[in-house]
């Protein structure tokens, strides 16, 4: 066994959202960064998630426009949908990113990059075939993979991962979706563009159950006007092969038959047979145990990403990777506040929110504390000339801040930005009422949503 030629100030094991954010952050600071990678920088998020699967959505809102252009007195005809063309502009927005990405990081003159499976092997050093890379602090960043259920084996086939649906060579004539989460919503609204038959199974009562109840039922008007079937409170209990799909069963009795099962009940972490238990890392369910700095039980290590127990979004990760390496540096850092992330759903329509919801909100303040209202931003001028439907829905303490922003329509992941801002800097509906927007702009409806939540309704009626 050889060892490394000299001592890193971090060693990161994973080169996803919060491996390459820590390595960025803290070569900025000076340190010396080893960057471990086994796969291709960028992660979950780059290569099968975020960014391709957002590629997909795009290509099925270009369907829809298409089939309803004549609406806007446009003339078209729409032929079909093209999975290989569809795959070639997917995979060049990835590559392209992702060359960006390499050359951004392998810029930084004090960051070495390590192509290899890794494995803790003590509290300061990560081995990479054979050769020890020894650190003054380990930051562990081994993300997530597609969870299945017991007994559920995800053949690649007729049952497949959100990562196989990626790749998936045609659009499917119909297809059971397991999981009304953000993954599950997500391909159903594509599939259900690029003109597949969608049904969606989920135990819970509603459809992004994580969401507010309010957008959840409003994502179950939309999705039935889009004629994308679902199966509420319904739990899985089998899957069989049929001549020409599968057969999926739920506790019910129903039976639902398609052309593919696809199992989105969510992502667990990388963790096992990477030797973090056997050095002693604290571990919950896969998960690596973290304090609100990032910090595990052991003073040289630091975990970041999917692979803690924190909300499963690469900017989450992002975020987290910077504090770890900010606060290795010796920075003074604070703590994430991770109700003020702001969370989208890019399915049709998307959704998109910051803050407690009014149940949460309700359990932690009080019933009586907490004032809510809801705003039809599809009355808005920009949308009626989009046609499209929306709405707003304000969580806020009485007489006070607001505390939640939840809302639905086209085009939401873009207002979220203000929306995060209301929720991070405390803003109270009348600070936020006297700011004047843009008119015409979905972004307006927000701003009239807070003027009613202040006491001046101009556009809602008694």
């Amino acid at each position: 066994m050889s060892n490394a030629s000299s001592l890193y100030d971090i060693v990161i094991l994973g080169g996803g959202s919060g491996g390459y954010s820590c390595a960025l952050r803290a070569t900025q600071l000076g340190l010396n960064v080893a960057l471990i990678e086994k796969g291709k920088l960028g992660g979950t998020c780059l290569h099968n998630g975020c960014i391709p699967t957002k590629a997909l959505l795009h290509a099925g809102e270009v369907a829809d426009q298409l089939r309803v252009s004549s609406s806007f007195g446009v003339l078209s005809t729409f032929e079909g949908v093209d999975m290989d063309g569809v795959h070639k502009y997917k995979d060049g927005v990835v590559e392209g990113l992702y060359k960006g990405l390499q050359g951004t990081l392998r810029a930084r003159k004090n960051l070495t990059l390590v192509e290899g499976e890794g494995k803790l092997v003590s509290p300061t050093a990560v081995e990479v075939g054979g050769v020890r890379y020894e650190g003054r602090h380990v930051v562990l960043a081994t993300g997530s993979q597609p969870r299945s259920l017991p007994g559920l084996v995800i053949d690649g086939d007729r049952v497949i991962s959100s990562e196989q649906a990626l790749r998936l060579e045609r659009v499917p004539a119909s297809v059971v979706i397991l999981g009304g989460g953000v993954i599950g919503v997500e391909f159903a609204s594509a599939w259900k563009s690029f003109g597949a038959e969608v049904t969606v199974v989920e135990g819970l009562p509603h459809l992004v159950p994580a969401e507010d109840e309010s957008t959840s039922k409003a994502l179950e008007r939309a999705f039935r006007r889009r004629r994308i079937k679902f199966e509420l409170g319904s739990r899985f209990s089998g899957v069989a092969y049929t001549d020409t799909g599968v057969r999926v069963s739920l506790e019910n009795g129903k039976e639902l038959d398609a052309d593919l099962l696809l199992v989105a009940v969510g992502r667990g972490p990388v963790s096992a047979g990477l030797g973090y238990e056997e050095v002693g890392v604290a571990m919950d369910r896969g998960h690596v145990v973290v304090d609100e700095y990032l910090r595990t039980n052991i003073p040289t290590i630091s975990a970041v990403g999917d692979l803690v127990p924190t909300l499963q979004l690469a900017h989450v990760g992002f975020a987290e990777g910077i504090l770890v390496a900010e606060r290795v540096a010796g920075r003074q850092v604070t703590p994430i506040d991770y109700d003020g992330v702001a969370k989208v759903t890019y399915c049709d329509p998307e959704i998109a929110s910051v803050g407690l919801t009014e149940e949460k909100a309700k359990a932690v303040h009080g019933a009586d504390k907490v004032v809510t209202l809801k705003f039809n931003s599809g009355s808005s001028g920009k949308n009626k000339i989009l046609k499209a439907g929306g709405e707003i829905k304000l969580v806020q303490l009485k007489n006070g801040a607001v505390i939640g922003l939840h809302m639905i329509g086209p085009r939401m992941s873009e207002q979220i930005g203000e929306a995060q801002l209301i929720y991070n800097w405390e803003a109270h509906p009348s600070e936020v009422a006297q700011l004047i927007h843009a008119h015409p702009t979905q972004n307006e409806a927000l701003g009239e949503a807070h003027l009613a939540l202040a006491g001046k309704p101009l556009h809602i009626h008694d």
